[in-house]
């Protein structure tokens, strides 16, 4: 046990440390969502309109929640693509023939990726003031909670897609074509039950929807619109979450155990 968790530690903090060191992509993480709030969010205020009298609030206070769980998605499973780096590189290949539990490579990872993107996500509440809402400590405190949970849930995904591709091309571009569904169908910009119902069945597989449902759930706890925006319980968001974490960390375990 006390080599397993040495070495979940040693994994976490090199990938912590490549995070910070990288300034320019900590730019690009925050110019992106600030982008989609700031101009897609006023874009679209004028043709959102709630079925519910809710005097004084806004679609971007609406669409706030499901931006930080975009800035997690992204974040959380592009830092995936640092395994394909380091089997390219070599690195990998020596971790793998060291003395050290497999399994523990792939939950440092996780717990690596999903550090970077909580942070990313906490470095998005300084934008609350902007967009009208208002931040308790104990609100923040329990953000902070889901967008942990939120970004080891997404991490360990794509850990589990990534102990599986030999190229940076090829994780590219099966990354491509899921970061964008996962995103859209998280009901970010619109809430589920004002989609068709072909799409709430899609929705409700995508797990990023629960986030963003969690971070809706606390944020917008006081807010007269929150009966409409709000789709599940706090505790049924966060057990989907905890459940869909459990599996897919111990199925990146499972690939990190077969990787050559």
């Amino acid at each position: 046990m006390k080599t397993f968790l040495r070495t979940v530690y040693v994994i976490w903090l090199r990938e912590v440390k490549r995070f910070y060191r990288e300034r320019s992509r900590i730019l690009g993480m925050i110019g992106q969502p600030l982008l989609y709030l700031l101009v897609m969010g006023n874009g679209l205020s004028a043709t959102f309109r709630l079925p519910v009298p809710a005097p004084g609030f806004t679609y971007l206070e609406f669409m706030y929640p499901g931006i930080i769980g975009m800035s997690i998605l992204f974040t959380a499973m592009f830092s995936s693509i640092s395994i394909v780096w380091d089997r390219e590189f070599g690195f990998l290949k020596e971790v793998l023939v060291a003395p050290v539990p497999r399994a523990a490579i792939a939950a440092g990872k996780a717990l690596g990726g999903s550090t970077t993107a909580a942070l990313q996500g906490a470095i998005l509440l300084i934008l609350a003031p902007l967009v009208g809402v208002k931040l308790g400590l104990w609100t923040v405190f329990q953000v902070l909670l889901i967008m942990v949970l939120l970004a080891f849930a997404v991490t360990s995904f794509g850990t589990f897609i990534a102990a599986r591709m030999e190229s940076v091309e090829s994780f590219q571009m099966v990354m491509s074509f899921l970061i964008m569904p996962l995103f859209m169908l998280s009901g970010a910009f619109f809430p589920l039950r004002s989609a068709p119902a072909w799409m709430q069945g899609l929705m409700r597989l995508d797990p990023v929807l629960y986030g963003v449902d969690a971070l809706r759930n606390v944020i917008l706890a006081d807010s007269p619109a929150r009966s409409f925006a709000v789709q599940y319980a706090l505790g049924y968001d966060l057990a989907v979450l905890a459940g869909v974490a459990v599996v897919m960390i111990l199925l990146g375990m499972q690939a990190f155990a077969r990787a050559e």
